[in-house]
């Protein structure tokens, strides 16, 4: 016999676990991105005690204009690579996120698909059109889904590729840049 309340405590139990699934997931890349954030801020104070104690010892214009060509490409070159690895943590994060979404959705599904099936053996005689109505629209909806996701994959992965050859270029150009200077 068909319960409804024992489908919806079922599905309830799920959207809890999925939840603490989500949390969990949230604070590992958010504690990522603290340690990143942590080691950039020692490294910043470390670059400046040295560009400190570098500039207190300087004798002549020719020293400074050479300490700071090197800190400013130093400074660069930081930049950069603090960039990259936020951009980096981000895409990771993405698409942890991405996963946890094809498993909510692929569990979703498969949970309204047993619901109707419950449902339709429960159903009064003669709500057959109604029945097959409803499973249409869960299939149409499901498809139309799908659809979305691997277009939105799609996008992602281009944007990443865009994201990833403009990183590499400006860290090409950068250095060649300054050199001229």
């Amino acid at each position: 016999m068909y319960n409804a309340v024992d489908q919806f405590a079922e599905l309830n139990k799920a959207n809890v676990a999925q939840a603490t699934k989500l949390a969990a997931l949230a604070l590992e890349n958010a504690e990522k991105l603290v340690r990143l954030n942590l080691t950039a801020a020692k490294a910043a104070l470390a670059q400046g005690v040295e560009g400190a104690e570098a500039a207190a010892s300087i004798k002549d214009v020719q020293e400074l204009f050479a300490l700071r060509s090197k800190y400013t490409e130093a400074g660069v070159q930081t930049a950069l690579g603090y960039s990259r690895n936020v951009y980096e943590l981000a895409s990771q994060a993405q698409s942890q996120y991405a996963l946890l979404a094809e498993e909510v959705w692929a569990d979703y599904t498969k949970g309204v698909a047993a619901w109707v099936e419950k449902a339709t053996k429960a159903a009064p005689a003669g709500s057959d059109v109604a029945v097959n109505a409803f499973k249409s629209t869960i299939a149409a909806s499901t498809a139309a889904f799908d659809q979305f996701q691997k277009a939105t994959k799609q996008v992602v992965n281009l944007a990443d590729a865009s994201v990833r050859a403009a990183a590499a270029n400006a860290t090409k150009v950068a250095p060649k840049g300054r050199k001229a200077a």
